[in-house]
């Protein structure tokens, strides 16, 4: 099973940026992070006149574009359901963490990024997978125990959770 973290929060909450700033120090240190990122929308990946959009529009059911700097592959779904998160996580390399932003219905430890003055509740008290929250709030005094509760305002110490949870001291 992967080392993997859910990233999970309403939008506008700083998900992507707490995870920019993750995965930058994270790579820095020398760890390989994957991440996966659901989204919602239809995804424009190359411009339509581009030799592989027009391959794929043309019928083909995955276009691999390779190059010295990157490999991207393109799977048209055509009507098929859309892969599982297992089934996208068994697509990717061997990491020392995978970062998943998204699928917050998966069953897989979660990080939530809150900020209360988007005026939207807490998904913690409804989860049982969210492990830490990242606010920009002091944490309520009906905490759970087993809940870590970070400031969203200083990465570092997001960061260094995440670090602990990767690499847990020795008991």
């Amino acid at each position: 099973m992967h080392n993997i973290l859910g990233v999970i929060g309403w939008s506008g909450s700083g998900k992507t940026t707490l995870l920019e700033t993750l995965v930058r120090q994270l790579a820095a240190d020398g760890l390989r992070i994957n991440v996966v990122k659901h989204s919602h929308h239809d995804v424009m990946l190359e411009p339509p006149h581009k030799d592989s959009a027009r391959l794929r529009m043309a019928g083909a059911a995955q276009v691999m574009i390779a190059s010295p700097f990157r490999v991207a592959v393109i799977r048209e779904l055509r009507g098929e359901p859309e892969p599982t998160l297992a089934e996208q996580l068994a697509l990717l390399g061997q990491a020392d963490l995978t970062l998943v932003e998204g699928y917050k219905w998966e069953a897989i430890p979660k990080l939530e990024v809150q900020r209360p003055s988007l005026g939207h509740p807490s998904l913690y008290p409804n989860d049982p997978h969210i492990v830490a929250v990242a606010s920009d709030a002091p944490p309520p005094d009906d905490l759970p125990d087993n809940l870590a509760w970070l400031d969203l305002n200083d990465p570092a110490s997001v960061l260094a959770w995440l670090k602990a949870r990767i690499n847990p001291a020795p008991a």
